[in-house]
């Protein structure tokens, strides 16, 4: 009995004297703004000064904090451990945490027996990362690596924080703090309930990532090496095509029906200066993503897995927009006919369009202004549901003209385009039922989630080094990071700490 109130005085006292100097700290910080000093000093000095001092005081701020749990810590007579062994041999031990405020050291009491892993309840208690970084920096690395550079994202923990993180231990913080990705998502409730009416959007594309030489796929990887540099180390044409490991970028949205006519499309394409828009519509609950390690008939399955969440009942209108592919098509139709739901193919009309231009420098000079009212009058054609026509169209203008067969390459590949797609190309009844008909969506996503980031000028990636940064940017881009961190944080516990205790209570 003695002895327990000896123990719960060491803890009051301690208490009491733990937090003495970060006390003095902040007398000294407040006796020094208002001396003379400090009021001859800029506001900007002010800040440094503050910043400065400031980081140190939270940093003693934390580390008291953490010296007084290791005194209020209470000494068992033993621990069990999930593998059925018990842990009857106590010591105190420490261990460094370098925080968001700077390095720190963790006292706590370690419950170990020969032959079984040592546990410690209080690593458990704070959620202790296994690596020496708190979870905070792990946080702040994964932001600014979603950003910017893996140098820049050193020398801003650097320079905006009391933390140091050196370049690969920075790289594998991010690669950790995106190992939840898939099971957040797999995890998650459905959105909230959407009118049956709106229209469910799901599309595909691809981007390239130019990789390191082992990180590319088998075929791409041969040919690489097969290739020898003609120029030296300037690439001739072709071969950076080698050089890169294809993307799947993967997009799911909701939005209302938007009826229009051909000439409204046409008028959006190129507004008039001046013109009001019309409104339109916008694309809610968005999400879009984007995986270098998994193959595409995966993300397609990823893809149609979040429409279902959203529409187990299959009672709305599926709507898939596609760039023509062959095999993604394919793989379309198979995951729809496997999971027994109709889809709408759509053939993004800005496809289409870079066929029409092909086809138009056949019959005029670059720059040639009369080469857009062309395009413009065959794409209203097309909307209009007469793709077929078209195709006859310019076949017959480019043989009346006499061109010869390189000069016609791209009226032959146009019609040849328009004639293999025409299912696809009914855009007629597409607008009459207010079905989107362009990749706008999915076409940001590739931009934002890979070419912004990923394809930045001297940028070489591996596999996993690639696949951690695209999750990252795909959770801020679909507004899940936060809700994303703290599922991250909750399976950091379980893993980490909960699954190797017997009770972890």
């Amino acid at each position: 009995m003695n002895s327990q109130r000896t123990a719960d005085y060491r803890v009051v006292a301690g208490s009491d004297q733990q937090f003495a100097e970060p006390r003095a700290q902040f007398e000294r910080m407040v006796s020094w703004l208002g001396s003379q000093e400090a009021a001859g000093a800029t506001h900007s000095e002010l800040e440094e000064e503050l910043d400065a001092k400031g980081r140190e005081l939270l940093r003693q701020l934390f580390q008291d904090h953490l010296r007084l749990r290791a005194l209020r810590e209470r000494r068992q007579p033993a621990v069990w451990g999930s593998d059925g062994e018990v842990r009857t041999h106590v010591r105190s031990c420490e261990r460094p945490l370098m925080t968001m405020f700077g390095p720190v050291r963790v006292e706590r009491l370690r419950y170990g027996q020969r032959g079984a892993t040592s546990l410690f309840p209080a690593d458990l208690a704070l959620n202790l990362p296994l690596e020496e970084y708190s979870h905070g920096l792990r946080r702040r690395a994964a932001e600014l690596a979603a950003k910017v550079s893996y140098e820049e994202t050193v020398r801003c923990i650097g320079e905006h924080t009391g933390g140091k993180v050196p370049p690969r231990q920075a790289q594998e913080l991010v690669r950790r703090a995106a190992r939840d990705f898939d099971a957040f998502y797999a995890e998650r409730s459905a959105p909230r309930e959407e009118p049956t009416e709106d229209l469910l959007v799901l599309s595909l594309d691809g981007k390239g990532v130019v990789m390191r030489p082992d990180h590319l796929r088998e075929a791409t990887r041969k040919a690489a090496q097969q290739s020898a540099h003609k120029l030296g180390r300037r690439l001739s044409k072709g071969e950076k095509r080698n050089r890169k490991r294809m993307a799947t970028v993967a997009a799911v949205y909701s939005i209302a029906p938007w009826s229009r006519a051909p000439e409204e499309v046409m008028a959006e394409l190129r507004p008039a200066r001046g013109a009001g828009k019309k409104k339109r519509p916008h694309a809610r609950d968005k999400r879009v993503w984007a995986s270098v390690e998994k193959n595409a008939e995966a993300v397609t399955r990823e893809l149609f897995e979040e429409a279902q969440r959203r529409d187990p009942s299959h009672r709305r209108t599926w709507v898939v927009l596609v760039d023509g592919d062959r095999e993604q098509i394919k793989r379309v139709r198979r995951e729809a006919h496997r999971r027994g739901v109709e889809v709408d193919l759509v053939l993004d009309l800005i496809h289409v369009l870079e066929y029409l231009w092909k086809a138009a420098w056949c019959f005029f000079e670059e720059g040639d202004k009369a080469a857009e009212r062309w395009v413009r009058e065959r794409a209203t054609r097309v909307l209009e549901g007469r793709s077929s026509e078209v195709a006859g169209g310019i076949r017959r203008s480019a043989t009346r003209r006499g061109l010869e067969a390189r000069k016609r390459k791209g009226v032959d590949a146009c019609a040849n385009y328009l004639l293999a797609k025409r299912e696809l190309l009914r855009y007629d009844a597409y607008l009459r039922r207010g079905l989107p008909i362009a990749t706008g969506v999915i076409e940001g996503a590739c931009r934002h989630l890979i070419k912004d980031r990923l394809d930045i000028t001297g940028a070489r990636w591996g596999v996993a080094g690639a696949e951690a940064v695209l999750r990252l940017r795909a959770l801020r881009s679909s507004g899940d990071f936060d809700d994303f961190w703290r599922f991250h944080l909750a399976h950091e516990l379980q893993r980490n700490h909960l699954a190797r205790f017997a009770d972890a209570a």
